[in-house]
């Protein structure tokens, strides 16, 4: 035996509401009355909005019945509070699962697939879909399913239902474009609402088009960066989740810029998809908190 233990099974309850006196009270009084032992609280005010928001993680084993059963009855709490639709209730015993879409760069889907097999990242990759079959063999050699999705110029819409049909299948908790070149129609964007992750670098706006690299080498810049956030309609301009640079300078190459950039898109992906999985993110409109 190796003598490693699971990890503690946890409810963790995000939500948001007006923000007004006793919202901390109601909430820790609701877990107090059921024996829940509360391991971890953040709290967060927005005085811009006027909005409040937390993140209550309980133990499971402290309360007398399941997530199901917790979500029935802290409903109420949430309707008393007027959180309407912007409350939570998940369970780390349920394996989060994720389908990553791909065309043909793989530094992101390399670096996913490697964090998932070592266990640092704690997620089932239910399939990769790709509009080219490039990264078929890695997706593969980690026995996990590829499904090649061409999207031919002129019928594209057909492609993008197949492509949601594939995930639908999976019931998945993240769909991930990593570094996936296909603009999603609106009606996806809707779907995927809040579980679609995009990531690009972070030249936007200042560098649009073709070659981004080579527009910022010419400028001269002193940083390249990335952007992790929810995909909507809005072309690259959903709610940020995560955001992080790196230094270049002037003795860089075009291909110097290129390679940091992938590294940084990278480790920006994998934060942001965790802390998604982990219900860290609430957003509130086109903003996020993380906590």
């Amino acid at each position: 035996m190796s003598g490693v233990t699971a990890p503690e099974r946890r409810y963790v309850i995000t939500f948001g509401c007006p923000d007004r006196t006793g919202i901390i009270a109601r909430i820790s009084g609701f877990l107090a009355e059921h024996g829940g032992w509360i391991v971890e609280a953040a709290y967060h005010t927005d005085p811009d909005t006027g909005w409040f928001f937390t993140r209550q993680v309980v133990r499971a084993d402290s309360l007398p019945f399941d997530a199901a059963e917790l979500r029935a009855r802290f409903a109420e709490v949430a309707a008393d509070l007027s959180a309407e639709s912007s409350w939570q209730v998940s369970d780390t015993g349920e394996r989060r699962r994720a389908v990553v879409l791909v065309s043909k760069a793989g530094h992101c889907l390399y670096d996913l697939l490697g964090r998932v097999a070592s266990g640092e990242l704690d997620v089932d990759v239910a399939a990769v879909i790709g509009n080219h079959d490039s990264l078929a063999d890695i997706t593969r050699a980690h026995g996990i399913p590829f499904h090649h999705v061409p999207f031919p110029p002129g019928d594209k819409a057909q492609a993008f239902e197949h492509v949601r049909k594939l995930v639908a299948e999976h019931e998945p908790h993240a769909v991930v474009l990593a570094r996936f070149m296909q603009i999603l129609p609106a009606d996806l964007c809707r779907e995927w609402a809040g579980r679609a992750i995009n990531i690009h670098h972070s030249f936007l706006p200042s560098f649009i088009g073709a070659k981004p690299y080579h527009q910022a080498h010419t400028r001269g810049v002193k940083l390249v960066g990335a952007t992790c956030h929810y995909v909507t309609a809005d072309l690259d301009a959903g709610p940020i989740i995560e955001q992080d640079v790196i230094r270049v300078d002037h003795g860089d190459s075009v291909e110097d810029m290129v390679r940091k950039g992938r590294d940084i898109e990278k480790v920006t992906l994998a934060r942001g998809l965790r802390w998604h999985l982990e219900n860290r993110v609430l957003v509130h409109g086109n903003r996020t908190v993380v906590f």
